[in-house]
This record gives C-alpha cells, structure tokens and sequence, in this order.
C-alpha cells in the first residue's frame, strides 16, 4: 500500500508538472531561489523569466517576488527578483515584493497573507515544474485559487538526471507536507 501511494505521488507530480496554465489571474508568483548579492542564481533566473513571459502575455496585472535572506546576504530572495524583473522592464509599481520565508511553506503562507489583505485571491505559480504540485497544494491550503506556469528552462530540467532528483525530491516532500503540513524543503542540488 505505502509503495503504491508513493508511485501514486511521483506520477501527480510528474502529471502537474506537465501542466503549463496561462490563465489570468490577480498575480503571477515566482517562488524565490538563490541570489549572489542581487544577482539570481540560473534556477531563480529561469523563474523570474518565466513570470516575465506570463506578464508580458497580459496573464495578471502584477508579479509577486517573494522569499528572505540568508546570513550575511544584502538582498533578500525578493528583492534580487524585483530587481531583475525591473530591469527587464517592468514597472516597479507592478511587482510586490514580500521579503520573507526561508522555505516554500513559509513564502506561500507570506504571499497569501499578502495578496488576501489587498483583496487579490487568485494567483498563478512559478517555479520549477516539479515543485508545482506542492506549491499549489499549499497556496489552495493558504486560501488561494492557484494554478502553476512551470518554467521550461534552467537546471531543474537540463537533465534526466535533473528531472528524476525533482521527482523523487518532491514525491516525498508533498507526501510529508500532506501528513503533517510542515514544509519539507530539502537543499537543491542540481547545479545553481
């Protein structure tokens, strides 16, 4: 029973990970990543380029950045996006950057407090296409109408190699949020 929930997880996972919904909503989501002193990592970029895409194509009126800082950063994960995204050339008044959260549970919750008290409801995620279930799972949980926009790019999918540790990772970590609804965020491994 227990190896049939988990290949039961893995395939929703792989299935909601397939799933690329452009429909419009309040925002766009981009779940932070790792930042070098403002700067995204190439997973974060990905993201962030992905959301670009999404506000460009009229999807939501504003973008979300979210996500803190570690020790000894001088951005937080938020900021750096906000930074980027305003450089690409969107107005800063359109992005919302909510500097908090250390993991995916905590930025969901942050970003759902957020939006909520701005009278915004519905929201689509991006981040990599394997954290979609979990992150969507999560935002429905916090009081949010989600649906994901993965993006397509980045070193979550270079590799089958890549696609399988997403997998795997993220089978287990929505099966230990679901049980507990704790966050199960694991470090990323895939090169940055």
């Amino acid at each position: 029973m227990g190896l049939l929930v988990i290949c039961g997880t893995a395939v929703r996972v792989w299935q909601v990970a397939r799933i690329d919904d452009w429909a419009t909503a309040d925002a766009i989501v981009v779940l932070g990543a790792a930042q070098y002193d403002g700067t995204p990592s190439s997973v974060f970029q990905a993201r962030l380029d992905q959301s670009y895409k999404l506000f460009q194509k009229g999807v939501a009126p504003l973008i979300v950045t979210v996500g803190g800082k570690q020790v000894g950063d001088n951005y937080t994960e938020a900021a750096a996006g906000k930074l980027y995204l305003e450089n690409r050339g969107v107005p800063a008044e359109r992005i919302l950057a909510v500097e908090t959260g250390s993991d995916t549970l905590q930025s969901v919750e942050a970003v759902s407090k957020a939006l909520l008290a701005r009278d915004k409801s519905s929201v689509v995620l991006v981040s990599d296409p394997w954290h979609s279930l979990r992150t969507r799972t999560m935002a429905r949980d916090a009081g949010l109408a989600a649906w994901t926009a993965p993006t397509r790019t980045g070193p979550a999918v270079y590799t089958r190699e890549s696609q399988a540790h997403g997998i795997f990772r993220e089978t287990f970590a929505l099966l230990w949020y679901q049980l507990t609804h704790y966050s199960a965020d694991f470090t990323y491994t895939a090169e940055q």
